[in-house]
């Protein structure tokens, strides 16, 4: 029986290893502009019974409860938090936040597959296109928007739509729409990294709209969105996995003595 508790045992530290792994990524992307914290679910693993509950025993009468032993623990999935987080106004016309569930649409240079961001630190590469900025790749935003290398001024209104200013003209001049995709379980999508997702089965078809309309959201211009990592909250869920591992490591230990003290045993 003690061999089982040190195997029982060691999933419960291998899964709050996991976890552990999780909240430290929470942590280090929390300046990370828009980043959703990820949360570890559990689930028990198989059970070994000895008594079914239902059986009859000797009197013939039904047993009310059974006899069962789990096996231990294992991490089911990670969950990203989809809550909005906090928009920080920074003054800047090229950065943008979503107010509402929606993601930019972009396009990797490489293979011209979409991607998806919540991350609205916008750019303007060397052909006066708007490219989501990234120290390895820019990657255009699609539907494409061209910016004259004249403009003086750039505005992007709630309804996503691009507008700048350009000498001689007092008026706007509108030179593109953004646009906003969005997914029937957003919690499918694939992170890939430099604030990055990727479509896939599970996240479901994506769904385009303009800002303002079919709850995609809006889009506040000179503001970025925060990660919504809580520090507070990731340093007790922190705390709580330090001390779920710890148990687990004196149940093997207390296991390992068991087993000790059975091999010690002399007959008489």
């Amino acid at each position: 029986m003690s061999v089982q508790t040190l195997y029982t045992a060691a999933t419960g530290m291998d899964a709050m290893q996991t976890k552990l792994d999780v909240i430290a990524n929470n942590l280090a992307n929390i300046n990370t502009t828009g980043f959703k914290k990820d949360r570890a679910n559990f689930e028990d693993l198989l059970y070994r019974t000895e008594v079914y509950p239902g059986v009859q025993d000797a009197s013939q009468q039904s047993t009310a409860v059974g006899t069962q032993v789990g096996l231990g623990v294992r991490i089911s999935s990670t969950q990203a938090d989809q809550r909005q987080g906090t928009l920080q106004q920074t003054g800047r016309d090229l950065d943008i936040a979503i107010e509402g569930s929606g993601l930019l649409r972009v396009l990797d240079p490489g293979t011209q597959a979409p991607m998806y961001t919540r991350a609205g630190n916008l750019n303007i590469n060397a052909d006066g296109q708007l490219v989501i900025g990234s120290a390895q790749t820019g990657r255009l935003l699609d539907p494409p928007i061209q910016i004259p290398n004249d403009a003086i001024n750039i505005v992007i209104n709630p309804n996503g739509q691009v507008m700048v200013r350009q000498p001689g003209n007092v008026e706007l001049q509108q030179q593109g729409q953004i646009q906003l995709s969005q997914f029937v379980n957003p919690d499918g999508l694939l992170k890939v990294g430099e604030n990055m997702y990727v479509q896939t089965d599970a996240s479901g078809p994506e769904q385009n709209s303009e800002p303002g309309q079919n709850g995609v959201g809006i889009i506040r211009q000179q503001n970025l969105e925060a990660s919504n990592v809580e520090p507070v909250q990731e340093l007790i869920d922190l705390i709580t996995t330090q001390r779920a591992f710890e148990l687990n490591s004196q149940a093997v230990q207390a296991g390992d003595q068991m087993m000790q003290t059975i091999s010690n045993l002399r007959r008489f």
